[in-house]
C-alpha cells in the first residue's frame, strides 16, 4: 500500500507541474494495469447523440441489475487504468455496468457533466430498465457526481434508483476541514491538486451550489447512499461530516471507513487486503439492498 501510494504521489506531482491538461492525460494513459480476472468481463463501447460510455458485462452478471457508473479523475481525467478498475467493481457486484464517458474539465465545466449523467440515467429508464433495478455508483469526482445525480433526479421528479454507491466522494468544495492537512502525507492526492481541479470544474461562486457541494443540499427523499472512505485520506473529515448531517436529517446514508487507507484505495484490488475487503463489501451491500429486497417483494406478492 505504501509503495503504491508513493508511486501515485509521484505521478500526481508530475501532473500538477504540467500546465497542459492534454499532456497530463497522455501521461496518465502511459501506464495501464491489467489483471487476469478482468478477462471475465466483456467490454462494449456505446456512442450515441446524448450518451457516450462503455458497457462492462461479467460472465456471471445478474441480468436484473444495472449499474450506472461515474468515473473519478477530478472531473478532468479518465485514465485507461479505469478500464481495469471498473471491471473489478462489476465483478464484485456481479452486474453489468454502464460507465459514463462524460465530458471533461476544463474544456467542459459544471453543470455539463451532471447534464450528461442525467441523459444517461434517462436513457437507461427509457430503454425499459426499472429504476428499482438500477444502482448509481462512482468514485472520487464520480462519487460527487453520483450524489448530485440523485439530487437532480429528485428535483426533476425522476424516479430514484434502488441504491447509490460513492467511493471517497468530495462533498464540499467550499470548505477545508482538518484532514485536508493532517492526512496529506498519507494520501496520494493533496490540497493543491484539489484546488486546481475545482478551478477547472466550476466558478468560485458555484462551489456552494448543492449540486456541486452536496453537504449543503436538502438530503430528503433520496435513494439509500452507501459510502466507502479511507480514514487516511484528505477528504475524510468532509465525507464524515456529510454522512453525519445526512443521518441527522433522517436520510438513509451509511459510511464505512477503513483505517490507514487513503483515497479510492479500492483501486488496488486483491493486492491489498483492505481493498479486496471493500470490493467484497460492495457486492454484499448490493445483495442486501437490491437483490434481497427484490426477493422479499416477490414473497410478499
Amino acid at each position: 500500500m505504501e509503495v503504491a501510494t508513493e508511486i501515485l504521489k509521484r505521478r500526481m506531482s508530475n501532473i500538477r507541474e504540467t500546465r497542459d491538461v492534454n499532456e497530463s492525460r497522455r501521461y496518465l494513459d502511459s501506464v495501464s494495469i491489467s489483471l487476469p480476472e478482468t478477462e471475465n468481463v466483456s467490454i462494449t463501447d456505446v456512442i450515441q447523440e446524448k450518451v457516450r460510455g462503455t458497457w462492462f458485462s461479467p460472465k456471471d452478471a445478474d441480468p436484473d441489475i444495472t449499474i450506472l457508473y461515474c468515473h473519478g479523475g477530478g472531473y478532468s481525467f479518465y485514465p485507461k487504468t479505469y478500464i481495469t478498475f471498473i471491471a473489478l467493481i462489476s465483478l464484485a457486484i456481479r452486474a453489468r455496468m454502464f460507465a459514463l464517458d462524460y465530458s471533461l474539465a476544463p474544456e467542459h465545466r459544471f453543470p455539463e457533466q451532471l447534464e450528461e449523467a442525467l441523459d444517461a440515467y434517462r436513457w437507461l429508464l427509457q430503454s425499459g430498465t426499472n429504476p428499482k433495478d438500477v444502482v448509481i455508483a462512482g468514485d472520487s469526482a464520480g462519487g460527487n457526481l453520483t450524489i448530485a445525480l440523485l439530487l437532480a433526479a429528485r428535483d426533476l421528479k425522476l424516479p430514484q434508483p434502488a441504491l447509490a454507491v460513492a467511493l471517497s466522494p468530495p462533498t464540499d468544495f467550499a470548505i477545508e476541514l482538518a484532514s485536508m492537512f493532517s492526512n496529506e502525507d498519507s494520501d496520494w492526492i493533496d490540497k493543491r491538486m484539489l484546488v486546481q481541479w475545482a478551478d477547472w470544474f466550476c466558478d468560485l461562486e458555484q462551489r456552494r451550489n448543492p449540486l456541486v457541494s452536496p453537504q449543503r443540499a436538502d438530503l430528503r427523499d433520496l435513494a439509500p447512499i452507501y459510502i466507502q472512505a479511507g480514514r487516511a485520506e484528505i477528504l475524510y473529515d468532509s465525507i464524515q461530516a456529510f454522512a453525519d448531517r445526512a443521518q441527522r436529517e433522517g436520510a438513509d446514508v451509511v459510511l464505512e471507513s477503513w483505517e490507514d487507507m487513503n483515497h479510492v484505495f479500492q483501486l488496488l484490488g486483491r493486492y491489498v487486503p483492505q481493498s479486496a475487503e471493500a470490493l467484497e463489501r460492495l457486492g454484499e451491500v448490493v445483495d442486501a439492498q437490491v437483490r434481497e429486497s427484490k426477493k422479499t417483494k416477490i414473497v410478499l406478492l
